[in-house]
């Protein structure tokens, strides 16, 4: 007898039972993710992102992969803050290409105070056009997340990057507990949290079932999960890494697996194509469509990392008869998430 799909939240997911999903036959692994996604998500709909960054380069983190670390010999110059007019025109422009979210990322460790009366300013603006804020700034101190959501900030984007096991081998100077703590104080300020990671840093299947366990037994799941594909920079760690070691370089199997796996353990979680999509095929993102994930960085820019454009996305969507989701759903999908248990059936009895 076929199990039916997974409807409820699970936070007590096994490392043995998402390894045992990784190891299942391609096709009845991205079926089974297909079944969940359908059963809590229209199917064949994908919200559009939009992706800034407020503030480029100078970082003092050291993180592998990116190329705005002060660390790296990426060529990236370091820019002051954006100012918040230039911002809510970037803002502007998203909404007119129809983007319902529009993301903010700053390359700090951690805001300073005197950063913040900007930061609240743009989400505040944002938020007059209709459209779903998201930050990611570094740590966050309990006074900050609670300016954020003051402000209205709906989610905060905080990276686990990869699993607990081999976060020490990508960044060195924080840890995988400072990126749980920093989820913890977003939930506790009452923030919806984004946070994902990055495949094809070299890691193994194993790094990949600890990654997604570590978020799927978070005390609530993510409400929005990016998962990245590594674009290797040249003069990055990890860039220069893959240039001598190019097999490190995730496949787009494994790939699609990973999608569909964070789909299965996080049935009612946002799933998010992100980096790295702009060297995949149009065939591999309609098998992670198919595998539940349902949001995209649209634009031709993620950060500093090239992106495939609107223009690329619209005509692959019409070609797979997919249609951009409406700001009314993804903010119900939010909603939904967020109500206490229980309150969803009364709720639908009335």
């Amino acid at each position: 007898m076929t199990e039916a799909p997974q409807t409820e939240t699970r936070n007590d997911w096994t490392r043995e039972e998402i390894a045992a999903l990784f190891d299942l036959p391609f096709t009845e692994l991205v079926f089974r993710a297909a079944e969940v996604h359908r059963a809590n998500h229209a199917a064949n709909e994908v919200q559009l992102s939009t992706l800034l960054s407020i503030k480029t380069g100078g970082c003092a983190e050291d993180c592998g992969y990116c190329s705005q670390s002060v660390k790296a010999d990426s060529g990236v110059k370091a820019t002051k803050l954006m100012d918040v007019q230039a911002v809510l025109q970037r803002a502007a422009q998203a909404a007119d290409q129809g983007s319902t979210r529009f993301c903010m990322g700053a390359a700090w460790r951690n805001p300073k105070d005197r950063d913040m009366p900007a930061i609240i300013e743009m989400v505040k603006g944002v938020r007059d056009m209709g459209m779903e804020t998201c930050m990611t700034l570094g740590m966050l101190t309990p006074e900050q997340a609670d300016m954020l959501k003051e402000a209205g900030l709906d989610y905060y984007n905080h990276n686990i990057d990869t699993s607990p096991e081999r976060y020490d081998q990508v960044i060195t100077t924080r840890t995988m507990e400072d990126r749980l703590d920093t989820l913890s104080e977003v939930r506790r300020a009452g923030i919806n949290v984004c946070s994902g990671g990055i495949v094809g840093m070299g890691e193994t299947r194993d790094d990949r079932v600890g990654f997604i366990h570590t978020l799927a037994t978070l005390p609530d799941h993510p409400q929005s999960v990016p998962v990245n594909a590594l674009v290797p920079v040249k003069g990055t760690v990890l860039g220069d890494m893959l240039a001598d070691t190019p097999m490190a370089k995730i496949d787009d199997v494994e790939f699609v697996r990973t999608v569909a796996v964070a789909r299965i353990t996080m049935p009612h979680s946002m799933v998010r194509l992100s980096a790295g999509r702009e060297s995949m095929s149009e065939m591999t993102q309609a098998m992670c469509f198919m595998a539940g994930a349902n949001s995209i960085f649209t634009g031709d820019k993620l950060l500093t990392a090239p992106n495939a454009g609107d223009d690329t996305d619209m005509a692959m969507f019409a070609r797979l008869g997919i249609k951009p989701m409406a700001i009314e759903q993804t903010q119900a999908q939010v909603d939904a998430e967020r109500m206490p248990k229980g309150c969803a059936k009364l709720e639908a009895a009335e």
